[in-house]
């Protein structure tokens, strides 16, 4: 299934139906008088997040969704039926733009959320309730009011604990698929992964899930590379890995390219909390290692976790930390006491 994060569609709910004209006519009755009924109202756009999706696919085909308009009324003071609520699925962590992208309109966070985006028009009034005591005999009625419409955008920033940052052929793919049950593509070429991919990391029996992005490069802000346009995914993210490769020609370097880029995209990504890990340790001798390190910590004002996604080694240390973060902001949310209480073992 291709992956797809944006889409544009067009979305209108149903108008009401018109109201009926109609006057009672029974043997041995006189006087009847009217007796139409009104219309039904239209259907609403309803728009409800469900599991088991992870991509806005689908709505590069089916583009156009409108909600039935409502029946009409009937004699004996008969109200029209509704029009059937159109609902329409999409995955957890989508949001609803404005067409110019500018407003959020309704952000989709957990399963089973249910919003009425577009209400339905009401059913326009039957003859019935035109009745007054000067026109007994009404004959106007309504023919129901319209329904709304609008071209919205919907962006998908996929939910998840942890983000993976870093420069191309960082180590990223290779390290969530060690850890998670992903199968990101792995490849000695820059930008390999062209998606975000997720994985689920079981670690000393808790769970939580694992965002991969696409490297980022100096001016990704810009548009350099694949851009920024991916980092939206992480924006949701609790806590930040930020992979270094160790055989960079200047590690404080690369960890300040992919920082300053995160501060040029904003959203508070600078803010949150990160492990800083030296990545393909198992490269390089202990001495090398340890100079590298120093230069890394002088720039990020932490000590570096020395991992390698290869051969597994200090990547327990690290999900140690990931999983850390996650128990504190669990316990500061005010989280269940098993999640607040959680320490590596």
């Amino acid at each position: 299934m291709h992956f797809l994060d944006q889409a544009k569609i067009y979305v209108k709910s149903g108008s009401g139906g018109p109201g009926a004209v109609s006057f009672r006519r029974e043997k041995f009755i006189e006087y009847g008088g009217p007796d139409g009924g009104n219309g039904g109202k239209g259907g609403d756009i309803v728009f409800e997040a469900v599991p088991g999706l992870n991509t806005l696919i689908d709505f590069r085909y089916t583009q156009h969704f409108k909600a039935p308009r409502g029946k009409g009324g009937a004699g004996s003071n008969m109200t029209g039926a509704g029009g059937e609520d159109l609902v329409i699925k999409v995955p957890v962590g989508t949001q609803i733009l404005s067409e110019d992208k500018e407003h959020v309109l309704l952000d989709f966070t957990r399963v089973g959320q249910r919003e009425i985006f577009l209400r339905g028009g009401d059913g326009g009034r039957g003859n019935a309730s035109y009745k007054t005591s000067t026109n007994r005999a009404p004959r106007q009625h309504g023919t129901g009011w319209p329904g709304e419409e609008a071209w919205v955008w919907l962006r998908l920033k996929l939910l998840a604990d942890a983000g993976l940052l870093g420069l191309p052929n960082a180590g990223k793919s290779t390290f969530i698929n060690a850890v998670s049950n992903a199968k990101a593509k792995v490849g000695a070429y820059a930008f390999t992964t062209t998606r975000p991919q997720l994985g689920v990391v079981s670690h000393r029996g808790r769970e939580f899930v694992m965002a991969d992005i696409p490297g980022l490069i100096e001016g990704a802000a810009d548009g350099a590379g694949i851009g920024d346009r991916f980092l939206g995914h992480i924006e949701r993210c609790r806590v930040l890995l930020h992979l270094v490769d160790a055989n960079a020609e200047d590690v404080a370097d690369a960890y300040r390219i992919v920082r300053d880029e995160l501060e040029a995209y904003g959203a508070g990504l600078v803010d949150k909390p990160e492990v800083v890990a030296l990545n393909k340790a198992d490269t390089m001798d202990d001495e090398l290692l340890d100079a590298l390190s120093d230069e890394l910590e002088a720039e990020c004002g932490c000590r570096p976790f020395r991992i390698s996604g290869a051969t597994g080694a200090g990547v327990e240390e690290v999900l140690d930390a990931i999983a850390a973060h996650i128990g504190t902001l669990d316990a500061e949310a005010g989280g269940d006491e098993e999640k607040s209480a959680w320490s590596p073992l």
